[in-house]
């Protein structure tokens, strides 16, 4: 009997400037734990932040528990029905004004991983708390190449003066290191890439970077020879693995090529998007594959992803919504705006929804990179006209590696702290937390 090829989980493809990392294939695990179908995957978290509030009545899905029916919001994930959970009655109550006026989106974003009240600032002096994520990272994020990885539409902002006298920092960053650092994202796809897959020296880094500009070649170029010499020691099954995470590598870089120069054409009358004038959804998709990417390879286990900043006022031509999101979200009951805001908050969980069928689509054993997964979409704003903080759009995707009870509508009494899910979340990946924010405890009913 030949003896199996063993390669360890932290392989890389390797050339100049270039560290690839690999996904997970059964030649990084024991005969043993093949056979006794034992594999274990780490748990991968993620945090996807929607801005501006929803309209309700479209959002809300009826029915508790399994019997549940989904709401015209929610259409685009019921093919995900048994992937995840949709929560009622969860709440950021450090959102609120609680003296200090206005300014609920720079606190929505302050608070959503936080679940602390910001210091009213625009200065230097300003005051939060750490973010789950970084509570994560700082114990589940030593194994991997990353701690964690932050993303955002938006440019990144430490600075300035943003919502009625917030800093810009609290409306433009959703982790926080500790209660006055917060970890700036990135919002270049193709930055985001690079980094994915730098190896070597800085030197060697920039040089590579500019080889592959000038000869119009692309990564995959640089460690051909790499992955030539390891596919030819792999068993069918991880060939056909690495073949397809290649082909992912390079269709992701097409699209990150060919998105960074294009521009998006607005008809008349429609307003450019705040940010980057491309178009949102390739973006966000782009983005979205950039977080699979990252756990698909275990470069990190950790991820946040402002899709855009509370208060955002991009406007959305694709939908023939031409005026900006925030000014709509505040609709006073204008049937023509909630049906416009309506339209947004469908299309962003379709954007949502292709992140999904990006991680269920990635095989890891016997099951998927989502089943191995925790990933909350949703915001910190529940009605958009009013400012409201409670009674959240939350949902959370993945089985966890079979921790979380799935397929379920979980119904809490109103005003339970959100920050209740993020600790039941620590706990489920072994970093038990006492308390985050104005936490209370775990969820009942969740894992």
């Amino acid at each position: 009997m030949s003896r199996q090829l063993r390669i360890g989980r932290r392989t890389f493809l390797k050339g100049l400037g270039t560290a690839m990392a690999l996904p997970s294939m059964e030649a990084m695990f024991s005969s043993k734990a093949l056979a006794s179908g034992s594999l274990k995957f780490p748990t991968r978290m993620a945090f996807i932040y929607i801005p501006n509030g929803v309209i309700q009545n479209q959002w809300n899905v009826k029915g508790a528990g399994a019997d549940y029916n989904f709401s015209p919001t929610l259409k685009p994930l019921s093919g995900f029905r048994e992937d995840m959970i949709v929560f009622s009655g969860l709440a950021h109550e450090k959102a609120e004004a609680n003296g200090d006026g206005a300014g609920d989106h720079a606190r929505a974003n302050a608070t959503f991983l936080t679940g602390c009240q910001a210091r009213k600032t625009s200065g230097a002096n300003i005051k939060l708390g750490v973010s789950v994520d970084q509570i994560a990272a700082k114990e589940y994020g030593k194994n991997t190449r990353f701690p964690s990885l932050e993303l955002s539409s938006d440019g990144a902002r430490l600075s300035g003066k943003c919502d009625s006298g917030y800093s810009c920092a609290y409306q433009f960053n959703l982790a926080w290191k500790n209660e006055t650092t917060p970890v700036p994202p990135e919002s270049n796809p193709k930055a985001v890439f690079d980094r994915l897959f730098a190896g070597g020296s800085k030197k060697e880094m920039n040089e590579g970077r500019q080889r592959r500009s000038i000869l119009k070649k692309s990564i995959l170029d640089f460690v051909l020879e790499d992955a030539k010499k390891l596919e030819r020691k792999l068993g069918y099954t991880d060939k056909r693995k690495l073949d397809e995470y290649l082909d992912s590598v390079r269709e992701i870089e097409k699209r990150v090529e060919s998105t960074s120069s294009s521009q998006v054409p607005l008809p008349d009358g429609f307003s450019v998007p705040s940010g980057k004038p491309r178009d949102f959804g390739d973006h966000v998709r782009l983005m979205g594959d950039m977080m699979a990417l990252s756990f698909q390879t275990d470069s990190t286990r950790i991820a946040t992803y402002l899709m855009a900043h509370d208060g955002d006022n991009r406007s959305y031509p694709n939908l023939g919504v031409r005026h900006g999101h925030h000014s709509i979200s505040h609709h006073r009951d204008d049937a023509k705006k909630v049906e416009a805001l309506a339209k947004i908050n469908h299309y962003h969980c379709s954007l949502f929804a292709h992140f999904l069928e990006r991680m269920k689509s990635i095989r890891e054993g016997d099951g998927t990179l989502l089943d191995h997964s925790m990933v909350v979409y949703g915001g910190a704003i529940g009605d958009g006209n009013r400012h409201t903080h409670y009674d959240l759009p939350v949902v959370l995707a993945g089985k966890a590696n079979g921790k979380l009870k799935t397929g379920t509508h979980m119904v809490y009494p109103r005003y339970t702290p959100m920050a209740n899910l993020f600790l039941s979340m620590l706990d489920i990946v072994d970093v038990p937390t006492a308390r985050l924010g104005d936490s209370t405890g775990l969820l009942k009913g969740l894992a």
